[in-house]
Formats: structure tokens, sequence, C-alpha cells
């Protein structure tokens, strides 16, 4: 599939409109429920090809976080053969009681994994705890870049936004 067959199958998959309270706390007319686009094989298979393509050089280890980046960086690890680490919204509290499960990465080179990202406080959040265990990081991939403002709001934190698609370009793609 090309990129933007890939846009227009994510959009007919997951575009939902109505009356949506955001992560961000923002409310939204549409949304994307990327937790049907992650649970289609075929169209999961297409993402984590394209994304691949923009892991930065030097990258050790992909760290998906809780919950919708476990299965894209997932598919990422598979389709590229680099280490997976899942990490959790909070260290589990019992057990190994760990933050990231998977690949350690203490002193590793790791890049964030999100799947949509609308202000990025998730993702600066699981950054702050991965760096506090030694993770080195820089950058976030991301399938969807829902608004402009992250790229500005991750900067802040020293984390760089890399997204495969940007919710304009998809919706240029459906000719929306």
């Amino acid at each position: 599939m090309t990129k933007s067959e890939v846009a227009k199958k994510i959009y007919e998959l997951s575009h939902i409109t109505g009356e949506f309270l955001l992560r961000s706390g923002q409310i939204s007319n549409e949304y994307f429920d990327k937790y049907l686009f992650e649970a289609n094989p075929i169209v999961l298979k297409e993402i984590a090809k394209i994304m691949s393509e923009l892991i930065p050089e030097g990258t050790e280890v992909l760290a998906g976080l809780e919950m919708g980046g476990i299965p894209v960086v997932t598919a990422i690890s598979a389709n590229t053969g680099m280490p997976a680490a899942f990490v959790r919204k909070k260290a589990k509290e019992y057990g190994t009681c760990k933050l990231a499960e998977g690949t350690d990465v203490t002193g590793k080179r790791v890049l964030i994994i999100e799947d949509v990202v609308t202000t990025g406080g998730a993702i600066i959040k699981g950054a702050e705890e991965l760096r506090k265990k030694g993770a080195i990081i820089d950058s976030v991939l991301c399938v969807i870049q829902r608004a402009d403002k992250a790229t500005d709001i991750l900067a802040e934190a020293g984390l760089k936004l890399i997204p495969a698609f940007t919710m304009d370009y998809i919706k240029e793609q459906v000719g929306e």
C-alpha cells in the first residue's frame, strides 16, 4: 500500500464523529478510534513499514507507551528486528515492580512510540520516567499527530516529534 492508501484505510476504519473528551481535556467533534486501525493486522503492518523508515539513526530500543503504543511498537519491532520495551503509565506494584517491561532501557538510545498525539502530555511523563531509569531519549515517533502544537510542547521537553501521518494529511487523502 502507498502512504496515501494507508491514510485512507486509517480514516475509513477509525474516524468517527460525535462529542469526545480527549486525554488532553479538550472536547472534539471527531475522533480517531486508534484501536480500530491497530487491531487490523494488514493496516498495522503497513503503518509499521512506514514508521520503520522514520526511525532516527542510532536508536537502540523502541519504547511503546501503554496502551496504544504497545501494538504499534510490537509491529515496528517485528518489522525492523529492533528490541522493544513496553512502558506502563505507572510502575507496577507487584512482581518485578517495573515501569518498562521487555528490553532494558538503561543507558540506551530510546525512541518513544505512540499512536495518536494531541498535546503530548502522556509522552512527556513517560519520557521523564524513562530518563530516570537511565534511558537517553530525544525523539518520539507517532502514527498520527492530531494537533500542530504538539511539536512545540514536546520540543520544550527536549523531544522531537516525528509523525508518520498528520491529521491534515489523512483528511487531504479522503478529500476533507
